[in-house]
């Protein structure tokens, strides 16, 4: 199958970035080098047409580079030159026809990060209220939240026998809610605020761990993916993006979090993360090397604790295709190139993959200037004793 391919240049402090995406994509670097202004183009590319008209709903009408600010946040504007570029398999995002790009349904599923500031209060902002300098991509996603708390369903959050199998429902709840129950309680006539209850105790969502805070949105918005149905994934939707699935979260809870990717990518999906974490990139180079020595579908629930009645998910995790992008500062220290790393070689010769977009860098060099020190330190205690 032909893979998107997403080109852009000179935009902001991207002088050049080239993404080829799988089933499975993943973007890392360093704070700074652009990760969300991809993920953001590549929602622009494929939905300008929903995002366009989201923006002309709540009264804000832009082209060129007003648009620009509106999609990606008040002082962006300024990003696009001259020289900005940016073409998706091979065909230019004009800026002035952005709003004619894809259908105003959207194919992609956008949860943003800091995505737990979207719920300070409990309760999910519609569109129209958040400010113009919050990106597009955050403020569709809020919207998606407020109309979830404001459909006349279940109060019910987490967990909803119904939405999750069981298996992935007790996993969950013993990562992040350990016997907790999340729903929406009403407060006066016409006011709802999110909830966790345990035992007698009714929580407000400030006083909730980081975790629980981070991972709720994202457990919404994760619903959303999760027809009724006997479809397996919402026919308008193609495309999962995810930012940071990380935030707050354990290593524990991470795992859980990697699991229901795959169960993303046997609906259907393609799914694309940016992540600081490298258990994330560790599952990636885990399931690359499975495929290399002829795993099982068994073999892949065991490693991530799932049960075996996941075998679908899991089976159908060993014929994806995972492509690893880094996004990094030149020698200049300015500009922002993009390499393909999706190898994941710890001995390659090229140091962004060998340290994984520096997600290994640290932990490495620790490792090397302690095994330095040890041997130093038992040589010397050697010739102390040999008396030399």
């Amino acid at each position: 199958m032909k893979k998107t391919t997403l080109k852009i240049e000179n935009f902001a402090q991207i002088k050049k970035a080239e993404i080829e995406f799988g089933d499975l994509t993943v973007l890392v670097g360093a704070q700074g080098t652009g990760k969300s202004l991809v993920l953001q183009w590549l929602k622009t590319a494929l939905d300008g047409k929903q995002i366009v008209t989201q923006l002309r709903d709540a009264g804000q009408q832009a082209n060129g580079q007003e648009l620009i600010d509106l999609i990606f946040g008040q002082g962006m504007g300024a990003a696009w030159t001259t020289k900005s570029k940016v073409t998706i398999d091979g065909k230019s995002v004009s800026l002035n026809a952005i709003g004619l790009r894809g259908r105003q349904a959207g194919q992609v599923f956008f949860i943003p990060a800091h995505r737990a500031t979207l719920l300070s209060d409990g309760w999910a902002a519609p569109f129209q209220r958040l400010a113009p300098d919050v990106p597009v991509a955050a403020r569709i996603f809020s919207q998606t939240l407020f109309d979830q708390f404001s459909s006349k369903g279940g109060n019910d959050l987490f967990p909803v026998p119904k939405l999750l199998k069981e298996e992935y429902r007790k996993l969950i709840d013993d990562a992040v809610f350990h016997g907790g129950t999340v729903n929406l309680e009403q407060q006066g006539a016409s006011t709802k605020r999110l909830r966790l209850t345990h035992g007698s105790s009714k929580l407000p969502f400030m006083t909730w761990t980081a975790g629980q805070r981070e991972f709720t949105p994202l457990l919404l918005g994760l619903y959303n993916l999760l027809p009724r149905t006997n479809q397996r994934k919402r026919p308008e939707v193609n495309w999962v993006i995810i930012e940071e699935p990380e935030m707050g979260l354990h290593p524990r809870a991470i795992n859980v979090f990697m699991l229901l990717v795959l169960d993303l990518l046997w609906r259907g999906y393609k799914v694309v993360l940016s992540t600081h974490s490298p258990d994330v990139l560790t599952a990636v180079w885990m399931l690359e090397r499975m495929k290399e020595n002829s795993a099982k579908s068994s073999d892949v629930c065991k490693a991530f604790g799932a049960a075996p009645s996941l075998a679908k998910v899991t089976s159908a995790a060993l014929s994806k295709d995972y492509r690893v992008h880094v996004l990094a500062f030149d020698a200049n220290g300015r500009t922002v190139t993009s390499k393909d790393i999706s190898g994941l070689d710890p001995s390659s010769e090229n140091e962004e993959e060998a340290n994984w977009g520096g997600l290994t860098k640290f932990s490495s060099n620790y490792g090397d200037v302690l095994r330095k020190i040890v041997n130093k330190n038992s040589r010397t205690t050697s010739l102390k004793k040999s008396g030399k």
